[in-house]
């Protein structure tokens, strides 16, 4: 692997701090708007006079959490290197088809 030089290591570091402060700054802003819509949410049901059980269980209550939950899933996903396509994937995806593409070489050239 090749040497990076001081200043592209310093700035590749530093790079990749951003990127995990953004994440943070986006998980605490996830926990504190859905807790507040959560919490809006059900003291309104509250004061239109569902019970408390009937409030806090309703899907409604909940949505925003797991569809925002989706995109803070794909968020830390991309910062903390869990992918389903990443590089290693890709490698191995090639590598299997150039291998089945060598096999069915080999049974058309054993016909002829």
């Amino acid at each position: 692997m090749q040497q990076l030089p001081d200043n592209k290591k310093i700035a590749r570091a530093r790079q990749r701090v951003d990127e995990l402060k953004g994440f943070y700054v986006h998980l605490t802003v996830y926990i504190v708007v859905n807790t507040f819509i959560s919490t809006s949410k059900i003291l309104g049901n509250l004061e239109n006079g569902e019970s408390f059980n009937e409030a806090f269980f309703d899907l409604g209550t909940f949505f925003v959490w797991g569809a925002w939950g989706i995109g803070l899933g794909f968020h830390a996903a991309k910062i903390f290197g869990y992918s389903l396509f990443s590089k290693d994937w890709e490698q191995r995806q090639i590598q299997k088809y150039i291998e089945e593409d060598e096999r069915e070489a080999e049974k058309f050239n054993k016909r002829f």
